[in-house]
């Protein structure tokens, strides 16, 4: 721990705080647990509620790893690291299974976690009904009465419009069979990771003051029809320029000269880790 810091920052009653708001939320998966956010030196609505928890339940012994899209060298990523750095000294590492705490940001890593791994979301807007209720009034009474028609009729209406659910992130989904539930702005293609899950995944909205997770072996299930089942993205033939994998999820890459396109691994660690496997 470097000086002038308390250990992770936080002082220790804030940490024991969120800590307890952490175990209301695991055991109730899907609800969204109000906390009383701490201010930091980071802008909110740039991660701090996923830094708040990674702060509140990071260990002298714990390995951090901090991913942005998938990128561990990203400005967000590489900011968090550096600041829980300064105020725990805990390792970091950029190796999926080395890591027993990790913060992201719009990702889950490719490789599968397991049940001695965290992984922490940044959450912009926790409330998987705003889009079709602004108060929060309602919302809450809609959890209540488990009333989720708007958002069905949302699904509906893009299916009318477009042949098929043109949500391309945040897809909304069932955990535990109770609460409807937004898994932040992962892609769809995430969406059947969290799905009986042996790790557990913490979700952290600093600005709008929530805390919800879903807990290992969760049964986690993205809302569809019963005669249009759900469908995560589909990159056809394309393989990652890179490694070659076909199977994962890619960013679409355009050369600014030729303007051909090409497609390439979004888990950069993922990516390097297949092609050190090849060259071995």
């Amino acid at each position: 721990m470097k000086a002038n810091y308390n250990f992770a920052f936080l002082d220790e009653g804030s940490k024991k705080e969120i800590r307890r708001a952490i175990l209301k939320a695991i055991a109730i998966p899907g609800y969204q647990v109000p906390f009383g956010s701490r201010e930091l030196p980071i802008g909110r609505g740039w991660g701090t509620g996923g830094i708040q928890l990674t702060l509140s339940i990071i260990g002298p012994n714990d390995v951090l790893k901090v991913i942005d899209q998938g990128s561990d060298e990203s400005v967000n990523a590489v900011s968090i690291k550096k600041f829980v750095d300064l105020c725990t000294d805990v390792k970091t590492t950029t190796d999926t299974q080395k890591a027993t705490l990790i913060q992201t940001r719009h990702r889950i890593p490719e490789e599968p976690l397991n049940n001695k791994q965290i992984l922490v979301f940044q959450v912009p807007i926790p409330e998987p009904l705003r889009v079709v209720e602004a108060k929060e009034e309602v919302t809450k009474k809609m959890h209540a009465e488990a009333d989720y028609t708007p958002v069905w009729l949302q699904l509906f209406e893009s299916l009318v419009k477009y042949q098929k659910i043109t949500v391309a992130s945040e897809y909304p989904c069932m955990v535990d069979n109770h609460y409807l539930t937004n898994p932040s702005p992962i892609p769809r293609f995430d969406n059947p990771k969290l799905h009986q899950a042996e790790c557990l995944y913490l979700f952290g909205a600093g600005r709008e003051k929530k805390i919800y997770a879903i807990p290992p072996y969760t049964d986690v299930v993205s809302l569809a029809f019963e005669d249009i089942p759900f469908a995560k993205e589909d990159f056809g033939d394309n393989v990652c320029r890179l490694c070659g994998s076909k199977d994962t999820f890619m960013d679409e890459i355009i050369d600014k000269i030729s303007g051909k396109k090409s497609y390439q691994c979004s888990d950069i660690s993922y990516c390097n880790k297949v092609q050190e496997n090849a060259n071995k």
